[in-house]
């Protein structure tokens, strides 16, 4: 029989529902004070204004108002607190799961001059400001049904084909008429078989706002230019932004020395006529292209893969389900010499003390408190701290304070030392367990991610998202096997079966493993990018000048 409540840690003053509870009912020797709904949490004990909410064994909040034994914790009655942070011993001790099952597995992969190694084979064409994204747009529409990667026709257009013959006909009665998956029209055989895509990636940024954006957004491209999944890039640039593609350059030299991928730089101030700008853009990115199809996968080591980590329309479960699961993950994939990355730093307020006694040594860990004092610092004199994290969808199912969330999300990272430390856009450099410093917000974090150069994204969600990556394969978890049926379109994994009883986090984090395997080796897509869900927004860091 599956358990309805759950305790988390031995410390915690508060229980979780895992199926909606009713008044009257009693869990844990306590009567239930009202209706409490699955995801949310009941008083173990009497709370009077100011006392201490503990969770995951860590101080989540504080109460405003006498709160009963058995009685719902809402909004209305905690406020987010969460313990101060000081650096402290090292403790770096972990236990290492068993890895003998995955010692021997490879994955079959792209490898790159510098060493890494791509989960895919991608042609990235890239503006270094928005003026270009026009020119951006007619190269994608150039290139994508010419070279096979989309259907000639998709249901939806073909449904208003549909609709516009009945309106010519006279008939108006429109909601007979369906985008139907048969309606797909199967695209041509791509002409460049071993390239899995051509990407596009438009964006807002390059000019207008302060120089440390502009310095940014070129180590970002710079991190996707140099990325293991890309084989060539073309960038367009106006010429006048300030952006410059000298920048960029010295952002590519420092995240490859040697570097020496195909990439093709035109300016269109110096050419001149738009029409001439986007020939040679597209004729170079054909040869380009051409020269790309020539890379075959080859055997692996997993300690090649680079996995971020990430959440969002996160719920109740997810610190007890999917983000545990993806941690185990995590740490099997450090035991065996491979690399994670954690982000979204307003998710890490109320654990940064255990986040910074996990640091391999004193400088990193001061480099993360720093961050985090800063970006907090930051965002109060804005008028909001990381206590404003959660989201309308977040506090209605669950995570009612930023640190409930936090202690929740930090379960990503598993147990492992913290071997770095890196402030957006910086490259992952060590293996082991790495945090960024990105804003919580979905795609601005996976993006980042991938530019620091993970090579596959595992995304938890309680409440469903589409979000994806350009270049990175990024698979969704759900929290819960309800979400899963309902959004089997988006989601690639349950951990539904860990609230219900049925698997352990050991076995799902595993299961999870092989899911990963089989997606880098080409055999699985994610159903992100079978979507094409490209979503790509840099982190604006400064104010608009």
């Amino acid at each position: 029989m599956q358990t309805k409540v759950l305790k988390i840690h031995k410390d915690d003053n508060v229980a979780v529902a895992l199926t909606t509870l009713y008044k009257g009912e009693t869990y844990l020797d306590i009567v239930l004070q009202e209706n409490i709904m699955a995801k949310h949490k009941f008083a173990l004990n009497e709370f009077n204004e100011g006392d201490s909410i503990i969770m995951y064994g860590v101080l989540v909040g504080k109460a405003t108002e006498k709160i009963l034994r058995g009685g719902l914790m809402t909004t209305h009655n905690i406020r987010h607190a969460a313990n101060e942070f000081s650096l402290k011993e090292r403790h770096t001790k972990w236990h290492q799961p068993d890895v003998t099952k995955y010692a021997n597995k490879s994955f079959n992969g792209f490898y790159r001059p510098d060493g890494s190694v791509g989960t895919r084979n991608f042609w990235v064409v890239i503006p270094m400001v928005f003026c270009e994204n026009k020119n951006v747009d007619v190269m994608q529409e150039a290139f994508m049904k010419a070279l096979g990667y989309v259907p000639k026709e998709s249901p939806y257009e073909a449904m208003v084909h549909r609709m516009v013959n009945a309106y010519k006909a006279g008939n108006n009665d429109f909601d007979t008429l369906f985008a139907r998956e048969e309606d797909f029209i199967e695209q041509n055989k791509k002409v460049f078989p071993n390239i899995d895509g051509i990407k596009f990636l438009t964006h807002t940024l390059g000019c207008g706002g302060i120089r440390v954006d502009a310095q940014s957004l070129c180590g970002l491209l710079a991190g996707y230019i140099t990325h293991p999944n890309v084989a060539g890039a073309t960038v367009l640039s106006l010429g006048c932004q300030h952006a410059q593609l000298a920048i960029l350059k010295e952002e590519i030299e420092k995240r490859d020395p040697h570097f020496s991928k195909p990439l093709y730089l035109l300016e269109q101030q110096k050419i001149g006529n738009e029409h001439k700008l986007l020939n040679e853009a597209i004729k170079k990115t054909f040869i380009g292209l051409s020269e790309a199809n020539n890379h075959q996968r080859k055997p692996a080591p997993l300690s090649k893969l680079c996995i971020g980590l990430e959440c969002g329309a996160s719920d109740g479960f997810s610190g007890i389900s999917a983000n545990p699961s993806i941690g185990f993950t995590s740490d099997i994939l450090v035991a065996l010499g491979g690399t994670v990355i954690l982000s979204e730093f307003p998710e890490l307020c109320g654990v940064e003390q255990e986040m910074s006694d996990r640091c391999v040594d004193d400088t990193i860990a001061k480099k993360f408190m720093e961050l985090m004092r800063v970006y907090n610092s930051r965002a109060e004199a804005l008028g909001s701290g990381f206590y404003a994290n959660p989201s309308p969808g977040n506090i209605r199912d669950g995570l009612i304070t930023d640190a409930i969330k936090s202690a929740g999300a930090a379960k990503k990272g598993g147990t492992s030392p913290v071997t770095d430390v890196l402030d957006y856009p910086e490259k992952v450099t060590r293996s082991g367990l790495n945090l960024l410093c990105t804003p919580g917000s979905d795609i601005e974090s996976t993006t980042a991610e991938v530019g620091s150069g993970a090579n596959i994204v595992l995304f938890t969600t309680g409440l469903g998202t589409p979000t994806g990556n350009p270049v990175a394969p990024v698979l969704k978890l759900s929290t819960n096997t309800a979400l899963y049926n309902k959004m089997t379109d988006i989601i690639d994994i349950d951990t539904g079966p860990v609230i219900e009883g049925i698997e352990t986090i050991e076995q799902a984090g595993e299961r999870i493993l092989d899911y990963i395997i089989d997606v880098a080796n080409g055999k699985v897509l994610a159903k992100a990018e079978a979507g094409l869900h490209d979503d790509f927004i840099p982190w604006k860091r400064g104010i608009s000048l």
